[in-house]
């Protein structure tokens, strides 16, 4: 059980800044709390917006809390190529150079002029967890997932770690769906 790693799907999300926010919400507006997330001190809010691509738009996005420093969109390849935007693959933070979008909130649009990725595949990890594993920020591995329909292994898996993480993999719902990952699965990391 030492290299097992609970995997969670992330579906498509915005982060946001307090000033991008505003400009969708209204001034003085605050994220209102609906759920917590399994990352310490991240929720789900109430509130969702729509983003705008060149060919279509998604609605209800929904946003992730706390505000952040700069406005970021995370879709799935499939849900960036169906709104004609490039599905650049990238770590969480790392938005210089990507596409950009609109987005519509109830009080207002913005237009970002970058920060639309496909998360890269990574994994969470305590300090004491990835002592445990032998592994430290920046390493990448292998996940693999052994199911009835899909089995898989994911490559190119890098590794998060701090103090104030959770241990856990996170993909995006394209991935969740071509290895079957169905809520509580398990993936053996391979060095």
């Amino acid at each position: 059980m030492k290299n097992k790693i609970l995997i969670e799907t992330s579906a498509r999300h915005i982060h946001i800044s307090k000033e991008d926010y505003e400009a969708l919400f209204g001034k003085g507006a605050e994220l209102t709390f609906k759920k917590e997330l399994s990352q310490p001190g991240q929720f789900q809010a109430e509130e969702r917006v729509t983003i705008v691509g060149p060919k279509r738009e998604l609605e209800r996005v929904s946003i992730l809390g706390p505000f952040r420093k700069a406005t970021q969109v995370e879709l799935s390849a499939t849900d960036a190529r169906s709104i004609g935007l490039e599905g650049v693959v990238r770590l969480s933070g790392d938005i210089k150079g990507t596409p950009g979008c609109k987005i519509v909130g109830p009080k207002g649009a913005i237009e970002i002029k970058e920060g639309v990725i496909v998360a890269k595949r990574h994994i969470h990890l305590t300090d004491q967890k990835a002592k445990e594993l032998g592994l430290k920020q920046g390493d990448v591995v292998q996940v693999e997932v052994k199911n009835d329909t899909r089995s898989l292994i994911f490559g190119d898996v890098e590794i998060r770690v701090s103090p104030n993480y959770d241990n856990a993999m996170h993909i995006d719902t394209d991935e969740s769906n071509a290895g079957s990952v169905a809520f509580g699965t398990l993936g053996t990391i391979i060095k």
